[in-house]
């Protein structure tokens, strides 16, 4: 079996290991931490060509860099992140359940009633490194919505099987699936 997937995405190559979901189906793994010139080349190209907004959010954890990095090339001052759990710190939480295609239990994402506030009536945009199932992303709009914020986008580096095909999302790329003898499906 084929163990990697060539990416070829903004002018940069990059070999993702293919990662067994099941017997039958295995994904390439783009995981953007560490790789400082992906990120910054991949926000760059996706503030081109984002819908004007006035904050972002992105689900912890493997969106942050891409957050961060949108945000201070864009010469804003803060962005959102919906947490995996409670924090402390965090006060009158909204909470709403995810299931992600690449974490085994079922999770929550959380944010505080102050970063709801930051979202009332505000345009949102909603950015994550990889849309597959759109689990995340249904959350992270349940949270928005909940918050009393507008959507204007929801934008990805890349768009994983099926979600290529969606027609609510922006993404840089697609990224198939494969199949147990590592051939894309």
């Amino acid at each position: 079996m084929n163990s990697y997937y060539e990416l070829n995405i903004a002018g940069i190559k990059r070999n993702l290991p293919l990662c067994k979901v099941n017997d039958k189906l295995y994904i390439a793994a783009f995981v953007m931490f560490g790789d400082v010139e992906l990120t910054k080349v991949c926000a760059e190209k996706l503030l081109k060509i984002a819908p004007e907004h006035d904050i972002m959010i992105t689900a912890e954890s493997k969106g942050i860099p891409l957050l961060y990095e949108m945000a201070r090339q864009s010469g804003v001052n803060n962005y959102l992140l919906a947490r995996k759990g409670p924090k402390l710190y965090m006060q009158d939480i909204i909470t709403v359940d995810v299931d992600s295609i690449t974490t085994e239990k079922k999770q929550i994402l959380c944010i505080s009633g102050a970063d709801a506030e930051s979202m009332r009536g505000k345009r949102v945009l909603i950015v994550d490194d990889v849309i597959s199932t759109g689990e995340s992303l249904a959350a992270l709009s349940k949270l928005v919505e909940t918050a009393g914020g507008n959507i204007v986008g929801k934008m990805a580096v890349l768009a994983e099987g099926d979600a290529i095909e969606r027609h609510d999302i922006t993404c840089l790329a697609p990224l198939p699936l494969f199949d147990e003898n590592g051939n894309a499906l």
